[in-house]
């Protein structure tokens, strides 16, 4: 079960949740119009067909009592949304769910419920990113990892670069090293994202339209170097004798043998790089301990932070961590995973978000989760995502 967490500051026209318990009321005591019934069921079902493995038609007005009764007993304001598998398990909470809800389905909406069922079967099902990534050899070989059989791949300058059956790559060093060139790039499109050990036992998991540049041999100068450009977080192998260093835009980060993320998007105005294990230094001043991360703007100067780590490797395990996001920066998390277009209309919206979402949910389910909060009207047309104040 994921806990949904999403906050937002309601347009000005928006009912107060009063209202909304009023209207529930009115449904409880059988006094609601054609309409207002409509909206009522319409998000009660729409929700729960999304959240719950069962059907619910046959034991909705049971379980509208029992949302009722719960919101006798306990009255909530604050905006929390939970995913459940089974929704009555957790009817003392149901009330926010609802509230937000049906608040986004009578401001945005006057539909009846058939149109609303409608709406949700052309809003689209975009799955999550995917396992695939494109590999370039030195030679400029191009290899689509996500198509390619498992086993070794190619061999070049002593090198063997193998895809494991759980498709991770590997790369092993073989025999003597011959060559100059042996350079290799791995890079994910948007809705991609791929894990490979280097030759001497790092692990690097690199997230959507992400690339990372390397030797191929690692060890070279007395250095282990990579380039990335994008997000990847790194279990470094330990080797006090190879300084390993990643390269960005804006930073230069060197370690020894430790854990951290690096978030180094072209399209982000900051480049940030969260320490979890060990120690690191970047631009050969700044170090970092763990839980600690290092931020830099335009003007290359690097701030120290504490921060929750969990945040910043929330992509790694499969889960999108908001804290006080705007739109914007909402709106590229989910276009590099989904590998969907942003459109905005209108003027955007000003509320932030806070919350925690699976990545693992089809596009659709967060779409509806971030509209529930009424902070922003989003819809899908095709692979694009339209937004609205």
């Amino acid at each position: 079960m994921c806990l949904i967490n999403i906050r937002g500051t309601f347009p000005k026209h928006q009912m107060e949740n009063k209202e909304a318990l009023a209207l529930l009321e009115k449904y409880h005591k059988g006094t609601c119009t054609e309409q207002e019934r409509a909206a009522v069921e319409a998000w009660y079902n729409s929700y729960a067909v999304r959240h719950s493995a069962d059907a619910i038609d046959e034991d909705l007005e049971q379980e509208m009592s029992l949302i009722w009764k719960n919101i006798q007993m306990k009255p909530q304001s604050k905006i929390v949304l939970f995913s459940y598998s089974r929704l009555f398990a957790y009817a003392a909470a149901i009330v926010v769910i609802f509230t937000v809800g049906l608040l986004f389905y009578l401001n945005y909406s006057n539909k009846t419920k058939d149109e609303v069922f409608q709406m949700q079967v052309h809003a689209g099902n975009i799955k999550p990113a995917r396992n695939g990534a494109t590999l370039i050899l030195a030679n400029g070989k191009k290899i689509r990892l996500a198509e390619a059989a498992n086993g070794e791949l190619a061999k070049e300058a002593g090198v063997v670069i193998r895809k494991t059956r759980d498709g991770q790559l590997i790369y092993e060093i073989q025999g003597q090293i011959t060559g100059t060139n042996t350079i290799n790039t791995i890079s994910t499109a948007k809705g991609e994202t791929y894990q490979l050990r280097l030759p001497d036992g790092t692990v690097v998991w690199i997230n959507a339209a992400s690339s990372l540049t390397y030797d191929a041999v690692i060890n070279k100068a007395g250095l282990r170097k990579v380039k990335l450009e994008g997000e990847a977080y790194f279990e470094v192998a330990k080797d006090k004798l190879h300084p390993f260093i990643v390269e960005t835009d804006k930073q230069q980060v060197k370690v020894l043998g430790t854990h951290f993320n690096v978030n180094a998007y072209p399209d982000e105005v900051l480049t940030r790089t969260t320490l979890l294990e060990g120690a690191v230094q970047l631009n050969n001043s700044t170090v970092l301990d763990p839980g600690e991360q290092a931020v830099s703007g335009l003007s290359g100067k690097i701030a120290v932070e504490k921060v929750d780590v969990t945040e910043a490797v929330a992509w790694k395990n499969g889960k999108f961590i908001f804290t006080s996001e705007d739109i914007t920066s909402v709106m590229r998390k989910l276009s590099r995973w989904y590998n969907v277009e942003v459109l905005y209309k209108g003027d955007r919206p000003v509320t932030t978000f806070t919350g925690v979402i699976s990545r693992y949910d089809n596009i659709s389910k967060i779409l509806d989760k971030i509209n529930y909060t009424g902070g922003a009207r989003l819809t899908l047309e095709g692979r694009r995502i339209i937004v609205m104040p």
